[in-house]
Parts: structure tokens; C-alpha cells; sequence
């Protein structure tokens, strides 16, 4: 059974390659030609296809005798819309990829979206679930709006006859971090003592290898057109940096920025990342993340495709132990 993965190289995908190459399977992996970072694949007997999922005939190339599509390729921004590339590949892409399925015969295609694309910014004394309604409004940031608009076309791909399900991680964490995510940078940075700082604030945290297997889960289990969340545990920052420190031995950051005044320095962060090219640790979309709703549900994942995440602390001994496996720290 052939297997293609777009976003392959990312965080997730490193870990889905190697669970569907652990049931035996055929797995393709779409990677796009300017990815500078195709670590995860390395020493992997997949077969690697260029391509774009703003190109829909590299996308047909790729599908082509595909039993299963995993689409996870995305663009990540806490900086706005990108000159419309976030658009471009969230929403255009996804489209494409529906698309090319369609016209391949795919079987089944499991598409990654994101908590994101919930609102999950307003009526915080209401639960998270499947049922809350996408992002949208001024102000909401454009990656949260891309990633919901991105369901919509795979949506309207199922009302053609696409079989498809879709996955919505929460804050992702764990090893196989080849390209150091954001949440990465900061568990390197509290291992090394670089990190001088956290923020007021928290998120629901899960483990990339639980976000595997819960899309493969779906792949088997899910409902054609269902939407499923899966999230893990909601942590404060200073909770978190305090956990890390118990397996990392390094003194979590003593300073935890307000929230208020994280965000009055925000904008003024995000003008200095864009002047010097240096990322920004925070952002005001970032922090926006970090003052959402703390209560997210994924007991429909749970009750469906027997999702259930590992503990916090697991995670976080083993973070910190790949990263010192493969020289980081």
C-alpha cells in the first residue's frame, strides 16, 4: 500500500514516516526543493518526489498509484499573512492537494489542520471542541484564518466525493525536532541556561508521536468529513520551564514577563526581528496563542479512534534526551 506524506521533513512528519514505515508500509515523501532541512528523512527507505502544493501537477505526479495521502506541508507564521504566502500554501494548497486526489484516486486523504483554526480567543468559559466555530474576525491572525479556510476546501472536496478526514493538533512537542520548531528553540534554550525569560501565560501541549499515531488512527477509524482535536495537556509557561528543569538540571528562568507588558514590547519585538532578520521569540500573535482558552477537549479523538495522549513529563524527559542524543545540547 502506497503512502504519500507532504511535510515529511517537519516535526510531525518525521514521526508519521517512521510509524507508517514500523506497519510495513510504502511511504512517499512530497519534499519541497528549497527545503534546506530534510533531516527527519535521512537514512529512511522512503522514496523522496520534489514538488509544491502550490503546483497541482507536481502534487499529481506525487499522488499518482497512492492508496493514502497524509497532507501536513503548511505555513507556520506568527508574523502575518507573509506577503500572502501563508494564503498561498494553507488555503491554495490545500485546495490542490484535494484536488489531486480527486483526480488520483486516492483512497483516503487525512488532512492537518490545526486548534488555530478553532476561535479559541473568545467565550473562554465555553470548552474547545469540534463543534467551536473557525476563526475569523479582524484581528484574528492570518495563519489561524488560512488553516480554517484550508478545511473549507477540503469540505467542499468531500461534497465531490473525496474521502477525507481531518486532524486539528494543539501546541506540538517532542523528539525528532530536526528543524528546531519554536517550542523547540525554547526547550533548547531552557536546557542551555539561554533562555533568560518566560511569559505569563499557557497552552495545551501534545506530543508529535501522539499526533502520529492519532492521524493514523483517523486514516483507520475516523469519519469521512469529521473533524477530530488532538490535544494534550494545557501547562502554564512557568509550569512547564519548572518541569523541564527537573529533567534537564539546568535552573528554570526566574523572570516571567506580565502579559500585559509582554504585549505592549511585542510590536516593537516584531519591528526589530523584520529590521535584523533575527526571529522573534514573541510576537503579538504568538502571545495571543498563549492567552486562549485553557480548556480544549479531544474526547471525541479519544472515543473514536482510542487517541490518548502519554504524559507531559514523558514528553519532556524526551525532549530533552534527543536533543542530547544528536549533539544539540
Amino acid at each position: 500500500m502506497l503512502t504519500v506524506v507532504t511535510g515529511a521533513t517537519g516535526h510531525i512528519g518525521g514521526n508519521l514516516v517512521r510509524m507508517l514505515l514500523a506497519e510495513g508500509r510504502q511511504v512517499r515523501c512530497l519534499v519541497w526543493e528549497h527545503d534546506d532541512n530534510t533531516a527527519a528523512l535521512d537514512g529512511l527507505d522512503v522514496e523522496r518526489v520534489c514538488g509544491d502544493v502550490r503546483d497541482l501537477d507536481s502534487l499529481k505526479r506525487a499522488f499518482s498509484g497512492a492508496d493514502v495521502v497524509y497532507h501536513l506541508a503548511s505555513r507556520i507564521s506568527i508574523v502575518g499573512p507573509e506577503g500572502g504566502l501563508v494564503r498561498a500554501i494553507n488555503v491554495g494548497g490545500a485546495a490542490n492537494v484535494a484536488e489531486a486526489c480527486l483526480q488520483c484516486g486516492v483512497r483516503r486523504l487525512v488532512h492537518f489542520s490545526s486548534i488555530h483554526a478553532r476561535n479559541i480567543n473568545t467565550d473562554l468559559d465555553r470548552p474547545v471542541d469540534e463543534t467551536r466555530e473557525r476563526s475569523s474576525g479582524r484581528g484574528t491572525p492570518a495563519y489561524d484564518i488560512s488553516k480554517g479556510d484550508g478545511e473549507l476546501e477540503i469540505l467542499k472536496a468531500v461534497g465531490r466525493g473525496l474521502d477525507a478526514v481531518i486532524v486539528c493538533p494543539t501546541g506540538v512537542i517532542g523528539p525528532l525536532d530536526w528543524k528546531k520548531s519554536r517550542m523547540g528553540t525554547v526547550f533548547l534554550g531552557l536546557a542551555t541556561g539561554k533562555l533568560p525569560g518566560g511569559v505569563h501565560g499557557g497552552f495545551d501541549w501534545v506530543d508529535a508521536r501522539d499526533v502520529a499515531a492519532g492521524a493514523i488512527a483517523a486514516e483507520t477509524r475516523g469519519r469521512t468529513g469529521e473533524l477530530y482535536l488532538l490535544g494534550g495537556h494545557y501547562t502554564t509557561f512557568k509550569e512547564l520551564a519548572s518541569r523541564f528543569e527537573k529533567v534537564s538540571g539546568r535552573p528554570a528562568p526566574k523572570f516571567m514577563c506580565p502579559m500585559w507588558l509582554a504585549r505592549a514590547v511585542a510590536p516593537a519585538a516584531l519591528l526589530v526581528s523584520r529590521i535584523t532578520g533575527l526571529p522573534a521569540l514573541f510576537t503579538p500573535e504568538s502571545l495571543n496563542a498563549l492567552r486562549a482558552n485553557s480548556d480544549i477537549r479531544h474526547d471525541k479523538a479519544a472515543r473514536e479512534l482510542g487517541f490518548n495522549p502519554r504524559p507531559l513529563d514523558e514528553s519532556l524527559k524526551d525532549i530533552h534526551d534527543w536533543f542530547k542524543e544528536v549533539g544539540m545540547i
